[in-house]
Protein backbone atom coordinates (compact mmCIF):
# COMPACT_ATOMS: atom_id res chain seq x y z
CA UNK A 1 0.00 0.00 0.00
CA UNK A 2 1.58 3.30 -0.91
CA UNK A 3 1.94 5.71 1.77
CA UNK A 4 0.56 9.06 1.80
CA UNK A 5 3.45 10.59 4.26
CA UNK A 6 5.70 13.41 2.82
CA UNK A 7 8.91 13.64 4.40
CA UNK A 8 8.73 13.52 8.45
CA UNK A 9 5.66 15.32 9.26
CA UNK A 10 3.40 15.95 6.37
CA UNK A 11 0.15 13.72 4.78
CA UNK A 12 -0.19 14.41 1.10
CA UNK A 13 -3.81 13.92 0.71
CA UNK A 14 -4.80 11.08 -2.48
CA UNK A 15 -8.59 12.31 -2.58
CA UNK A 16 -8.98 15.30 -1.17
CA UNK A 17 -11.84 16.51 0.66
CA UNK A 18 -13.86 19.40 -0.40
CA UNK A 19 -15.50 22.05 2.24
CA UNK A 20 -18.70 22.75 1.09
CA UNK A 21 -19.81 24.70 3.36
CA UNK A 22 -18.08 27.31 6.06
CA UNK A 23 -19.61 29.92 8.29
CA UNK A 24 -18.87 32.40 11.43
CA UNK A 25 -20.53 34.55 13.95
CA UNK A 26 -18.24 36.91 16.21
CA UNK A 27 -19.07 40.06 18.73
CA UNK A 28 -19.22 43.69 18.32
CA UNK A 29 -15.36 44.64 18.91
CA UNK A 30 -14.77 41.97 15.54
CA UNK A 31 -17.43 43.62 13.56
CA UNK A 32 -15.84 47.04 13.82
CA UNK A 33 -12.71 45.68 12.38
CA UNK A 34 -11.26 45.71 8.96
CA UNK A 35 -13.13 42.39 8.08
CA UNK A 36 -16.60 42.97 9.06
CA UNK A 37 -17.97 42.32 5.45
CA UNK A 38 -16.90 38.52 5.63
CA UNK A 39 -18.64 37.76 8.65
CA UNK A 40 -21.68 35.94 8.48
CA UNK A 41 -23.30 37.05 11.57
CA UNK A 42 -21.88 40.02 14.40
CA UNK A 43 -23.94 40.43 17.64
CA UNK A 44 -24.07 43.54 18.91
CA UNK A 45 -24.74 42.20 22.42
CA UNK A 46 -21.23 39.92 23.68
CA UNK A 47 -24.02 37.82 25.99
CA UNK A 48 -25.57 36.26 23.04
CA UNK A 49 -28.65 36.23 25.23
CA UNK A 50 -27.63 33.84 27.71
CA UNK A 51 -26.81 33.99 31.45
CA UNK A 52 -23.22 33.61 31.05
CA UNK A 53 -19.98 34.24 29.34
CA UNK A 54 -19.68 30.42 29.07
CA UNK A 55 -23.10 30.12 27.74
CA UNK A 56 -22.36 32.46 25.33
CA UNK A 57 -19.62 30.72 23.86
CA UNK A 58 -21.86 27.69 23.13
CA UNK A 59 -24.51 29.49 21.71
CA UNK A 60 -21.86 30.73 18.92
CA UNK A 61 -20.41 27.61 18.10
CA UNK A 62 -24.37 26.33 17.42
CA UNK A 63 -25.02 29.40 15.81
CA UNK A 64 -21.99 28.83 13.48
CA UNK A 65 -22.41 25.29 13.35
CA UNK A 66 -26.08 24.97 12.03
CA UNK A 67 -25.12 28.36 9.59
CA UNK A 68 -22.29 26.04 7.70
CA UNK A 69 -24.42 22.87 7.75
CA UNK A 70 -27.61 25.17 5.97
CA UNK A 71 -24.63 26.30 3.32
CA UNK A 72 -23.43 22.91 2.78
CA UNK A 73 -27.04 21.64 2.28
CA UNK A 74 -26.75 19.16 5.07
CA UNK A 75 -28.48 18.26 8.61
CA UNK A 76 -25.68 17.48 11.76
CA UNK A 77 -27.52 14.22 11.44
CA UNK A 78 -25.49 13.57 8.14
CA UNK A 79 -22.26 14.12 9.49
CA UNK A 80 -20.15 11.00 10.31
CA UNK A 81 -17.58 13.10 12.95
CA UNK A 82 -17.82 15.97 14.26
CA UNK A 83 -14.22 18.19 15.46
CA UNK A 84 -14.78 20.89 18.19
CA UNK A 85 -12.52 22.63 20.81
CA UNK A 86 -12.32 25.85 22.93
CA UNK A 87 -10.31 27.26 25.40
CA UNK A 88 -12.31 26.76 28.20
CA UNK A 89 -11.27 24.42 30.97
CA UNK A 90 -12.48 20.50 29.74
CA UNK A 91 -14.19 22.69 26.44
CA UNK A 92 -17.00 22.58 27.41
CA UNK A 93 -18.10 25.17 25.20
CA UNK A 94 -17.98 22.65 22.96
CA UNK A 95 -19.30 19.63 24.52
CA UNK A 96 -22.40 21.51 25.56
CA UNK A 97 -22.82 22.57 21.87
CA UNK A 98 -23.06 19.44 20.60
CA UNK A 99 -25.56 18.15 23.82
CA UNK A 100 -28.27 16.79 22.08
CA UNK A 101 -27.02 16.72 18.44
CA UNK A 102 -26.92 13.09 18.33
CA UNK A 103 -23.17 13.07 16.27
CA UNK A 104 -20.33 11.05 16.98
CA UNK A 105 -17.84 13.71 18.41
CA UNK A 106 -14.44 14.34 18.88
CA UNK A 107 -13.57 17.08 21.71
CA UNK A 108 -10.28 18.31 20.90
CA UNK A 109 -7.75 20.59 22.91
CA UNK A 110 -4.87 22.20 20.79
CA UNK A 111 -5.42 26.15 22.16
CA UNK A 112 -5.82 28.64 19.08
CA UNK A 113 -4.82 25.99 16.88
CA UNK A 114 -7.50 23.98 17.37
CA UNK A 115 -9.43 24.59 13.88
CA UNK A 116 -6.42 23.41 12.07
CA UNK A 117 -5.94 20.72 14.12
CA UNK A 118 -9.66 19.79 13.66
CA UNK A 119 -9.17 20.10 9.78
CA UNK A 120 -6.54 17.97 9.68
CA UNK A 121 -8.40 15.09 11.57
CA UNK A 122 -11.31 15.54 9.55
CA UNK A 123 -9.96 16.16 6.42
CA UNK A 124 -8.32 12.45 7.06
CA UNK A 125 -10.87 10.56 7.98
CA UNK A 126 -12.50 11.65 4.55
CA UNK A 127 -9.20 10.81 2.67
CA UNK A 128 -8.83 7.41 4.75
CA UNK A 129 -12.43 6.37 3.75
CA UNK A 130 -13.98 6.42 7.01
CA UNK A 131 -16.50 9.52 6.48
CA UNK A 132 -18.21 10.99 3.55
CA UNK A 133 -19.17 13.89 5.94
CA UNK A 134 -17.31 15.63 8.67
CA UNK A 135 -17.66 19.18 10.66
CA UNK A 136 -15.11 20.88 12.65
CA UNK A 137 -16.27 24.42 15.12
CA UNK A 138 -13.88 26.28 17.14
CA UNK A 139 -14.95 29.20 19.32
CA UNK A 140 -13.66 32.06 21.95
CA UNK A 141 -14.89 34.81 23.77
CA UNK A 142 -13.18 37.63 25.18
CA UNK A 143 -15.00 37.54 28.76
CA UNK A 144 -14.42 33.93 29.25
CA UNK A 145 -10.89 34.02 28.84
CA UNK A 146 -9.92 36.76 30.67
CA UNK A 147 -11.75 35.05 33.68
CA UNK A 148 -10.00 32.00 33.12
CA UNK A 149 -6.31 32.56 32.01
CA UNK A 150 -6.57 36.12 33.40
CA UNK A 151 -7.91 38.39 35.90
CA UNK A 152 -12.29 39.26 36.08
CA UNK A 153 -13.22 41.93 33.83
CA UNK A 154 -13.99 44.12 37.13
CA UNK A 155 -10.89 44.03 38.33
CA UNK A 156 -9.63 46.61 35.36
CA UNK A 157 -6.17 45.22 35.31
CA UNK A 158 -3.55 47.04 33.06
CA UNK A 159 -2.52 45.21 29.60
CA UNK A 160 0.82 45.28 28.42
CA UNK A 161 2.26 46.31 25.22
CA UNK A 162 3.12 42.52 23.96
CA UNK A 163 -0.47 41.65 24.82
CA UNK A 164 -3.37 40.26 23.13
CA UNK A 165 -7.36 40.48 22.68
CA UNK A 166 -9.23 37.58 22.87
CA UNK A 167 -11.26 37.24 19.46
CA UNK A 168 -15.27 36.61 20.45
CA UNK A 169 -16.45 34.17 17.80
CA UNK A 170 -17.01 30.83 16.19
CA UNK A 171 -16.39 29.14 13.37
CA UNK A 172 -17.58 26.35 11.33
CA UNK A 173 -16.46 24.08 8.39
CA UNK A 174 -17.86 21.30 6.81
CA UNK A 175 -15.62 18.60 4.86
CA UNK A 176 -17.39 16.05 1.87
CA UNK A 177 -15.33 13.57 0.03
CA UNK A 178 -17.16 14.94 -3.18
CA UNK A 179 -17.59 18.71 -3.64
CA UNK A 180 -16.43 22.20 -5.74
CA UNK A 181 -13.72 22.80 -3.40
CA UNK A 182 -11.65 24.37 -2.14
CA UNK A 183 -9.92 21.30 -1.09
CA UNK A 184 -7.83 20.19 1.80
CA UNK A 185 -5.00 18.42 0.05
CA UNK A 186 -1.86 18.87 2.59
CA UNK A 187 -1.97 18.21 6.24
CA UNK A 188 1.40 18.74 8.30
CA UNK A 189 1.17 18.27 11.86
CA UNK A 190 2.91 20.29 14.45
CA UNK A 191 5.54 19.34 17.21
CA UNK A 192 5.58 21.06 20.77
CA UNK A 193 7.77 23.72 20.67
CA UNK A 194 8.64 25.36 23.92
CA UNK A 195 11.81 28.24 24.05
CA UNK A 196 11.29 29.09 27.43
CA UNK A 197 8.99 32.27 27.38
CA UNK A 198 7.32 32.49 30.51
CA UNK A 199 5.36 35.45 30.33
CA UNK A 200 1.66 34.78 29.52
CA UNK A 201 0.86 37.91 28.15
CA UNK A 202 3.58 37.89 25.54
CA UNK A 203 1.72 34.61 23.28
CA UNK A 204 3.58 35.67 20.34
CA UNK A 205 7.25 35.15 21.76
CA UNK A 206 6.16 32.24 22.78
CA UNK A 207 4.53 30.55 19.69
CA UNK A 208 6.50 32.10 16.78
CA UNK A 209 8.95 29.22 17.43
CA UNK A 210 6.46 26.89 16.82
CA UNK A 211 4.79 28.53 13.78
CA UNK A 212 8.28 28.72 12.45
CA UNK A 213 9.04 24.83 13.05
CA UNK A 214 6.10 23.67 11.16
CA UNK A 215 6.24 25.93 8.03
CA UNK A 216 9.78 25.02 7.89
CA UNK A 217 8.52 21.35 7.92
CA UNK A 218 5.72 21.93 5.34
CA UNK A 219 8.13 23.40 2.78
CA UNK A 220 10.96 20.88 3.23
CA UNK A 221 8.34 17.51 3.31
CA UNK A 222 6.89 19.24 -0.29
CA UNK A 223 9.84 20.49 -1.25
CA UNK A 224 7.86 23.57 -2.38
CA UNK A 225 9.08 27.06 -1.86
CA UNK A 226 6.51 30.00 0.20
CA UNK A 227 6.08 31.54 -3.20
CA UNK A 228 3.97 28.11 -4.07
CA UNK A 229 1.37 29.86 -2.05
CA UNK A 230 -1.04 32.74 -2.57
CA UNK A 231 -0.81 33.48 1.00
CA UNK A 232 0.65 32.11 3.74
CA UNK A 233 -1.14 32.64 7.04
CA UNK A 234 -0.43 31.65 11.06
CA UNK A 235 -2.96 31.93 13.59
CA UNK A 236 -2.61 34.89 15.55
CA UNK A 237 0.66 35.49 16.64
CA UNK A 238 -0.28 39.32 16.58
CA UNK A 239 2.21 42.01 16.05
CA UNK A 240 5.21 40.72 17.62
CA UNK A 241 4.97 36.87 16.71
CA UNK A 242 4.18 38.32 13.10
CA UNK A 243 7.53 40.17 13.10
CA UNK A 244 9.58 37.02 14.56
CA UNK A 245 8.65 34.72 11.46
CA UNK A 246 9.44 37.55 9.12
CA UNK A 247 12.86 37.53 10.91
CA UNK A 248 13.27 33.82 11.33
CA UNK A 249 12.77 33.62 7.55
CA UNK A 250 14.84 36.97 6.69
CA UNK A 251 17.92 34.71 8.42
CA UNK A 252 17.59 31.77 6.13
CA UNK A 253 17.85 33.51 2.91
CA UNK A 254 13.82 33.56 2.28
CA UNK A 255 11.35 36.86 2.05
CA UNK A 256 7.64 36.55 3.06
CA UNK A 257 6.31 38.46 1.03
CA UNK A 258 2.73 36.91 0.84
CA UNK A 259 2.76 36.05 4.58
CA UNK A 260 0.02 37.46 7.23
CA UNK A 261 -1.26 36.97 10.48
CA UNK A 262 -4.67 35.88 11.60
CA UNK A 263 -4.21 38.62 14.83
CA UNK A 264 -2.93 41.14 12.92
CA UNK A 265 -5.70 41.00 9.84
CA UNK A 266 -9.19 40.91 12.27
CA UNK A 267 -8.83 44.13 13.87
CA UNK A 268 -7.59 47.12 13.15
CA UNK A 269 -4.42 47.82 15.20
CA UNK A 270 -4.41 51.31 14.69
CA UNK A 271 -8.12 52.34 15.81
CA UNK A 272 -8.83 48.97 17.92
CA UNK A 273 -7.22 49.16 21.54
CA UNK A 274 -6.58 45.42 20.92
CA UNK A 275 -2.46 45.78 21.38
CA UNK A 276 -0.66 43.46 19.38
CA UNK A 277 -3.68 41.92 18.10
CA UNK A 278 -6.18 39.21 18.01
CA UNK A 279 -5.88 35.84 19.81
CA UNK A 280 -8.23 33.00 20.78
CA UNK A 281 -9.71 29.76 18.89
CA UNK A 282 -12.23 32.05 17.60
CA UNK A 283 -9.42 34.44 15.68
CA UNK A 284 -8.31 32.03 13.17
CA UNK A 285 -11.53 30.07 12.51
CA UNK A 286 -13.41 33.45 11.73
CA UNK A 287 -10.56 34.79 9.14
CA UNK A 288 -10.34 31.28 7.62
CA UNK A 289 -14.26 30.53 7.61
CA UNK A 290 -15.01 34.31 5.99
CA UNK A 291 -12.20 36.49 4.75
CA UNK A 292 -10.00 33.46 3.31
CA UNK A 293 -12.47 31.42 1.91
CA UNK A 294 -14.86 33.44 0.34
CA UNK A 295 -11.75 34.97 -1.15
CA UNK A 296 -10.60 31.48 -2.90
CA UNK A 297 -14.61 31.22 -3.94
CA UNK A 298 -14.01 34.25 -5.49
CA UNK A 299 -10.64 33.57 -7.21
CA UNK A 300 -8.71 36.06 -5.19
CA UNK A 301 -6.31 33.10 -4.08
CA UNK A 302 -5.90 29.55 -5.68
CA UNK A 303 -3.21 28.39 -2.59
CA UNK A 304 -3.42 29.08 0.68
CA UNK A 305 -1.17 27.64 3.61
CA UNK A 306 -3.19 28.31 6.88
CA UNK A 307 -1.37 27.50 10.19
CA UNK A 308 -3.03 28.21 13.09
CA UNK A 309 -0.84 28.39 16.49
CA UNK A 310 -1.89 27.32 19.96
CA UNK A 311 -0.07 28.12 23.44
CA UNK A 312 -0.51 25.22 25.20
CA UNK A 313 -0.37 26.88 28.93
CA UNK A 314 -2.99 26.84 31.57
CA UNK A 315 -3.38 29.34 34.75
CA UNK A 316 -1.83 26.37 36.79
CA UNK A 317 0.99 26.11 34.87
CA UNK A 318 1.78 29.93 34.78
CA UNK A 319 1.27 30.33 38.70
CA UNK A 320 3.72 27.57 38.76
CA UNK A 321 6.60 29.57 36.94
CA UNK A 322 6.44 27.28 33.89
CA UNK A 323 7.38 28.18 30.21
CA UNK A 324 4.77 27.96 27.57
CA UNK A 325 4.82 25.23 24.83
CA UNK A 326 3.56 25.82 21.63
CA UNK A 327 2.43 24.32 18.50
CA UNK A 328 1.41 25.11 15.36
CA UNK A 329 -0.66 23.09 12.54
CA UNK A 330 -0.23 23.73 8.49
CA UNK A 331 -3.52 22.96 6.15
CA UNK A 332 -2.74 23.46 2.78
CA UNK A 333 -6.60 24.56 1.22
CA UNK A 334 -6.26 24.97 -3.17
CA UNK A 335 -9.00 25.57 -5.25
CA UNK A 336 -8.12 22.40 -7.65
CA UNK A 337 -7.12 18.97 -6.37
Amino acid sequence: MPTKKLGSQTVALASPPSIIGHANVVGKKEGEGPLADSFDHIEQDDTFGEKSWEKSETAMQKMALASALDKAGQAASNLDYLFAGDLLNQCIGSSFAVRGQDVPFFGLYGACSTMGEGLSLAAMLIDGGFAQFTGVVTSSHFCTAERQYRTPLEYGGQRTPTAQWTVTGAGAVILAKDGPGPYITHVTTGKVVDKGIKDANNMGAAMAPAAYATLTAHLQDTGRKPSFYDLIVTGDLGALGKDIIRDFFHKDGMELANYDDCGTMIFDLKKQDVHCGGSGCGCSASVLTGYLLNGMRAGRWKNILFCPTGALLSPTSTQQGESIPSICHAVAISTSK
